[in-house]
């Protein structure tokens, strides 16, 4: 897919899906705005991809630094065609009755009202331009319950209907949105889900898990027209249909 031309602003873009999708868009053509709050790492990583990324600290549980990003992006590269919401935590995994209320809250700020800000900041832009793809990250939890994640399942069933909102508010204006489901990933946060040894996901292997190229050629493809059938929905990459038209055969 050629995205020459494009800009994509990546939320989470230091580490794990974030950050092979901020390499994957990069190859692709698109220039790319590295969101995250690691700044070294987003600073290393722009560093790394070249003069068509840019590395903008923000924490996006704050509306006004994630409206700053779009801003970076209009005024860096023109304008803002692809939005992926992919930053979240599942951090302090906890029992319901035993957890903390402020640090349960903390998940939904970054996890819900972050998809909600990215949406709220990048919508009005695409749709003055004409359109958008905006692509959020989600999760098996946002449709099944776990022992120990009742933040992280709230927080990821609040922003797939999210993006069910935002179709039916955007498509006529030309906005492109859909959830990707990646299944279990090769990450930082898959550490911290084996460490905590609460409910099945803990006790999977890590051969198990899919690399995070995976997802990000999955959010790749995503933004071209053979996703279009999924407009509003959650693609899930443990479908084999899906994986054979990604490419990950």
């Amino acid at each position: 897919m050629d995205l020459h031309g494009k800009c994509a602003l990546i939320t989470g873009a230091s580490r794990g899906i974030g950050a092979a999708a901020a390499r994957v868009f990069a190859n692709a053509g698109a220039s790319v705005a590295l969101v995250a709050r690691s700044e070294a790492e987003i600073a290393e990583l722009a560093g790394e991809i070249g003069a068509q990324a840019i590395a903008i600290p923000c924490d996006v549980s704050r509306y006004w630094e994630v409206a700053g990003a779009v801003e970076a992006c209009r005024s860096t590269f023109g304008g803002l065609d692809i939005l992926i919401n992919n930053a979240g935590v599942i951090e302090p995994i906890s029992h319901l009755a035993a957890s903390d209320p402020e640090d349960w809250g903390k998940v939904i700020d970054i996890n819900l009202k972050g998809v909600y800000y990215g949406m709220r900041a990048a919508m009005p832009v695409m749709q003055a331009a004409g359109g958008g793809t905006i692509l959020t990250v989600s999760s098996g939890a946002a449709h099944n319950a776990l022992e120990g994640w009742s933040h992280y399942c709230t927080s990821k069933a609040g922003a797939a209907m999210l993006t069910m909102c935002a179709h039916k508010e955007g498509a006529a204006h030309g906005i492109r949105a859909m959830g990707l489901s990646p299944g279990t990933v090769a990450t930082e946060m898959q550490h911290q889900i084996k460490a905590s040894g609460v409910n099945p996901v803990a006790q999977l292997d890590w051969s198990d898990h899919i690399p995070a190229d995976w997802p990000a050629q999955a959010l790749l493809w995503m933004c071209g027209a053979g996703a279009d059938d999924y407009l509003g929905q959650e693609i899930s990459l443990r479908d084999p249909e899906i994986r054979t038209k990604v490419g990950l055969t």
